[in-house]
């Protein structure tokens, strides 16, 4: 069913069957009051009549109509518009509807009934004045001219204007068909405050407004806007409302105990306005949210709790409870509190309660532990001495931990430093039992103390005591030897590098012959030949065996010669004698000689 052109044109399709009814109405409809339209089908008979104006046409063929699909008034969505082109179909009726009804039926509302609107004004007509603009009597000439288009301004917004071009020369004219425009609506003036605002809960308010008066055009949206009293100019949440039939709406998104400005926004198609004034509310408190589990600074028997305010506290808090093992320990106003008597690094489960005039919130459960402390005893390690340089070394764990066991540490020291120096020579948080301690010196006294470490510290055991094998020495040291007269040695040496155990004895080698055989580190000799060389070496000896240090050479000390010089001279010259001469037996060191002449002497010219 479609008005155009003063033409009331009904098309009907059932099956392959096409009908069309046109009747013609002129601009009789245009008047500014209300007319009856009816269509009816009775078997093969198609009819449409308006007021007293009627026709209808006879198709045989035609078949029964079934609708089973929604029906449209006033226009059809634009995804339709394609499954029936060949009905040239045109915008959307503009105007006003009442009474609508179908066969055997009764009034039908549109308000309630209808699914959806698109730009439809479902409280009445807008206007009854349309007849000054639309009749043909009382048509004005916009525009005179050769051009073929033309610009016309002053014209009352979102009012439905006919337009017709007639064409005209010398022979005559000849007028266009009606084309149908409508202004735009402008964008709403004077946009109410709410007139009312009730809280539901701390986070969302019904808001209930009137309606705005004098709004040109169809209101598309309400939308609801609130805005922190003391913060930006921004709104902290804000719900657009399609239905402007409602005039109440629920703002959700808001923040417990907190004032709120809220404004009524109207939108038509071209534009919103917002109101000018604010109506002001308080959201009520509500049970506090994020509520943080307490922290606590430990100490071995007791822990300092502390807690902070709910990062959410939608409210005045009025009381915290703070919970041990599920038995409640504190009550109060406070951020802190004290908990003693407790047992070394045992754990605790604490949960916090905060709460508010509306309701209390718990934190997450939290489970804290009292400070760690070394071990309370440590035994003494148990030592077993596999050969000359290896011990193994052997613990229990500590009974009463005070902790978590973090490490075991060994200390070593030997009877060569005088015990007076400890060295760590095992330090490891894999918790094994014992430990084997290689490339240790043999026949050495070792003290070896162990100890276990929590994070609260280490504690130390009493220290074992344990002696290598002995071996043969090494690093036997070379005899220092000193002459001091020309028939004696003084000779003296040092303790093995690596004595490898108890010396029982040193014995001193001269020219490959014992000399001495003691526990001495020193020796003298004597009767010895003036500048003699002799060889000597050191022998030291364990219970395990004896090792020889190097050899050494030192000759004594020189000594006047002895015996006589036998001299021979041979005259070869009036002026030369040649002499010689034999060293005496014993010359007790290097000889060195002075030939001794006396007589007269040629002198040289």
């Amino acid at each position: 069913i479609e008005l155009k052109s003063g033409i009331l044109n009904i098309f009907l399709k059932t099956g392959i069957v096409f009908t069309q009814v046109d009747l013609w109405l002129g601009l009789s409809y245009c008047d500014g009051k209300w007319n009856k339209v009816t269509v009816n089908k009775e078997g093969s008979v198609v009819s449409a009549s308006m007021n007293e104006l009627r026709e209808q046409t006879l198709e045989p063929h035609v078949q029964q109509l079934k609708v089973n699909s929604p029906v449209y008034v006033g226009g059809i969505p634009p995804e339709i518009h394609n499954f029936y082109k060949e009905l040239g179909l045109e915008q959307g009726f503009g105007g006003c509807m009442k009474d609508v009804k179908f066969t055997r039926g009764a009034v039908v509302n549109l308000a309630s009934v209808s699914s959806s609107a698109v730009r439809v004004n479902l409280d009445g007509c807008l206007s009854t004045d349309s007849a000054v603009n639309c009749r043909g009597n009382d048509s004005i000439l916009v525009y005179r001219g050769k051009e073929q288009s033309v610009y016309e301004s002053g014209l009352q917004p979102f009012t439905e204007y006919l337009y017709r071009v007639v064409a005209s020369n010398e022979g005559g004219s000849v007028p266009s068909l009606w084309i149908r425009s409508r202004t735009r609506e402008p964008v709403p003036q004077n946009v109410p405050t709410p007139s009312r605002v009730h809280s539901i809960n701390g986070y969302s308010i019904e808001v209930t407004w009137d309606k705005p008066a004098g709004v040109i055009g169809v209101i598309e949206k309400y939308i609801l806007k609130a805005y922190e009293e003391d913060g930006p100019n921004v709104p902290i949440t804000c719900a657009e409302l399609a239905d402007t039939s409602m005039l109440t709406g629920i703002l959700t998104g808001l923040h417990p105990f907190t004032k709120y400005a809220v404004t009524l926004t109207a939108c038509t198609l071209a534009g919103c306005t917002e109101s000018l004034h604010a109506l002001n509310i308080s959201t009520p408190q509500e049970a506090p949210e994020d509520v943080q589990p307490p922290t606590a600074i430990s100490f071995p028997t007791f822990l300092l709790m502390s807690w902070s305010p709910p990062k959410t506290p939608n409210g005045i808090i009025t009381q915290y409870t703070l919970y041990m093992n599920g038995v409640p320990l504190y009550f109060g106003n406070g951020t802190k509190y004290v908990v003693k008597d407790l047992a070394v690094f045992t754990p605790h489960q604490f949960l916090l309660t905060a709460c508010t005039l509306a309701g209390c919130t718990n934190s997450s459960l939290v489970t804290l532990f009292t400070a760690q402390l070394p071990p309370s005893h440590v035994d003494a390690p148990v030592l077993t001495v596999l050969d000359s340089r290896t011990i193994y070394v052997q613990w229990k764990e500590p009974v009463e931990l005070n902790g978590i066991l973090d490490r075991y540490i060994i200390y070593i020291a030997n009877n060569e430093q005088n015990f007076t120096k400890w060295n760590v020579i095992y330090n490891s948080t894999e918790l094994f039992l014992d430990f084997t301690i290689h490339q240790l010196f043999p026949g050495t006294e070792y003290l070896i103390k162990l100890a276990a470490c929590t994070g609260g510290g280490c504690s130390i055991s009493e220290a074992s005591t344990a002696i290598t094998d002995e071996s043969t020495p090494e690093g036997v040291s070379a005899p220092k030897v000193h002459s001091y007269s020309s028939d004696s040695f003084n000779i003296s040496w040092t303790k093995p590098e690596y004595p490898n155990g108890i010396i029982t004895r040193y014995g001193v080698y001269m020219d490959g012959v014992l000399m001495q055989n003691s526990s001495q580190l020193s020796c003298y000799t004597y009767g010895l030949a003036p500048w003699s060389l002799h060889s000597f070496r050191v022998q030291a000896c364990t219970a395990k065996g004896c090792a020889l240090g190097p050899l050494v050479e030192a000759r004594t000390m020189e000594a006047s010669p002895e015996g006589t010089v036998k001299i021979f001279a041979t005259v070869d010259g009036s002026r030369e004698v040649q002499l010689k001469w034999l060293a005496p037996n014993k010359p007790n060191g290097k000889l060195t000689y002075t030939v001794l002449v006396t007589g007269l002497f040629y002198a040289d010219q």
